[in-house]
């Protein structure tokens, strides 16, 4: 299964590289580059039949030109990619497993379990509803 997105028009296979919009209150047909998601009432075009597309009479056609900046990666993205990582390469700290035994303060207290499920309670409430055992 392919995830590239191919050219709405009938019995044409090639990819898509704009979408086409219709905009019925203004009468107006906006062809811009391939939106980033398929939106079920906008139309994914090749570049042939997008350079070919007509609008009907009294209807205006807007081309939307693709920046080609925005083709590449910007310094956002790379920005953001470098934090990404950088978080994920941090250390985390300890933290409380929840299970019996534990020895962390004001960590919550597991009463139960079923299967994969914990059910746990927590330390700061002060009032037993009958989750666990009284001494």
């Amino acid at each position: 299964m392919s995830i590239a997105r191919i050219c709405s028009r009938a019995a044409c296979h090639r990819p898509a590289v704009s979408t086409l919009t219709y905009v019925y209150a203004d009468s107006t047909c906006v062809l811009g580059p391939l939106a980033t998601y398929a939106e079920p009432h906008c139309y994914d075009l090749c570049a042939d039949h997008a350079d070919r597309l007509t609008a009907p009479n009294g209807w205006e056609v807007i081309r939307l030109a693709p920046d080609p900046a925005a083709a590449g990666p910007s310094s956002d993205d790379l920005e953001a990619l470098a934090n990404a990582v950088r978080e994920a390469a941090r250390p985390l700290p300890p933290r409380d497993t929840g299970r019996p035994g534990s020895t962390s303060p004001g960590a919550p207290v597991e009463v139960a379990r079923r299967g994969h499920l914990r059910m746990l309670q927590d330390p700061s409430n002060t009032q037993n509803h009958g989750n666990t055992e009284q001494a």
